[in-house]
């Protein structure tokens, strides 16, 4: 058998050969349960939260995505921000949509404008603050998830200026330690 038709038949017979498990994988027929669905999330879509002045909407949470990511809009007055702070179990996203931020993550601090982006990894210490003269819009993603659920219990805490003994305390349940 020459080369090409050894390509073509040995491709062929290996395709076939891995549909039938590509299939059970995707139905769940590998013995594991499928966790996750597609999710259509429109704009005005998902649960609010007033997380100490950070208008949070979120969007994916992990129940959602099998506990791989969380995903949430920030919708910011000018001067509100987050303190520095070192997360020691997820990775976080900043995707700014709308508005100025000031971002600082490690030594490097920037201000980012729409369509601009950034990527703080877990154990690096970062902060955000709205500048400019806009509210801004701000999706953020953390992975893997779990931060929803500190977001939940902050949310909860009376209105007015923050506790910070108290906020630091259910960060720090959530491996997150201000700096």
């Amino acid at each position: 058998m020459n080369r090409k038709t050894f390509i073509k038949s040995s491709g062929l017979g290996l395709g076939l050969a891995f549909i039938p498990s590509i299939t059970k994988i995707r139905e769940g027929g590998n013995g594991l349960k499928a966790k996750v669905e597609a999710k259509i999330i429109r704009d005005h879509e998902g649960e609010v939260l007033n997380v100490i002045g950070d208008i949070q909407t979120h969007k994916l949470l992990g129940s959602d995505t099998d506990n791989q990511i969380v995903e949430w809009m920030d919708d910011v007055e000018v001067g509100v921000g987050i303190p520095p702070h070192v997360h020691s179990k997820e990775d976080e996203i900043f995707r700014v949509i709308k508005g100025e931020i000031e971002i600082t993550v490690g030594s490097k601090t920037t201000i980012l404008r729409a369509g601009d982006m950034a990527y703080a990894p877990k154990n690096i210490p970062h902060t955000w603050k709205v500048v400019g003269t806009e509210k801004a819009k701000m999706c953020t993603t953390a992975f893997p998830a779990g931060i929803e659920h500190m977001f939940n219990e902050l949310s909860k805490l009376p209105e007015g200026p923050p506790n910070f003994p108290v906020v630091a305390e259910i960060c720090g349940r959530y491996g997150i330690k201000f700096v």
